[in-house]
């Protein structure tokens, strides 16, 4: 089983006469988020959130941090993250990956691109679901809203996961994190 993060940083758009965007004090005063478009890998060529496989005996925190500042340069204070949910992808019946969802308001320094990602601000109500996995149409839109969500999704036809069949899913929302990494 691979152990995972995304991260999905939001912010505010310039509104007239200001010259860039800053961060939101909140998720409700936000309208854009920061995706990716990866290079490489799993879901090469979609969209999503900075993210990845934890690495050693790092904290999902941490990962988050350490990921998204590989991926697009935004520096993250791990305190800023807010867990946003938790998801499991089962493949052919099996657990393949355990992905921990943050979210942040507050990061320093604008995004870059990396070998392994293209950053991209995108208006919250304009998000490319067409060029994200499957399942991120019924879960990412209420994140980025602000709502917590445990989510299990299920994929048939073998490696990889992202050429697999998304067969079926099981949301609760508005979870409570107590221990969120």
């Amino acid at each position: 089983m691979i152990e995972a993060t995304l991260c999905f940083p939001l912010r505010t758009s310039p509104g007239d006469g200001e010259s860039e965007s800053q961060p939101a004090d909140d998720v409700s005063e936000a309208d854009e988020v920061l995706l990716i478009e990866k290079r490489r890998g799993l879901g090469d060529g979609w969209y999503n959130g900075p993210g990845g496989k934890l690495e050693g005996d790092e904290t999902p925190r941490e990962c988050a941090v350490r990921e998204t500042h590989e991926e697009v340069g935004l520096e993250i204070d791990p305190a800023d993250l807010e867990k946003a949910g938790e998801l499991t992808f089962l493949l052919d019946g099996e657990v393949h990956t355990f992905c921990h969802v943050f979210r942040t308001t507050a990061f320093r320094g604008e995004p870059r691109p990396s070998e392994e990602a293209r950053p991209e601000w995108v208006g919250v109500e304009e998000v490319p679901y067409d060029r994200m996995w499957e399942d991120d149409r019924l879960w990412l839109p209420g994140v980025l809203e602000g709502r917590t969500i445990a989510g299990e999704f299920a994929f048939s036809g073998g490696e990889p996961l992202d050429e697999a069949e998304f067969v079926r899913h099981d949301l609760e929302w508005d979870i409570s994190f107590t221990d969120d990494g």
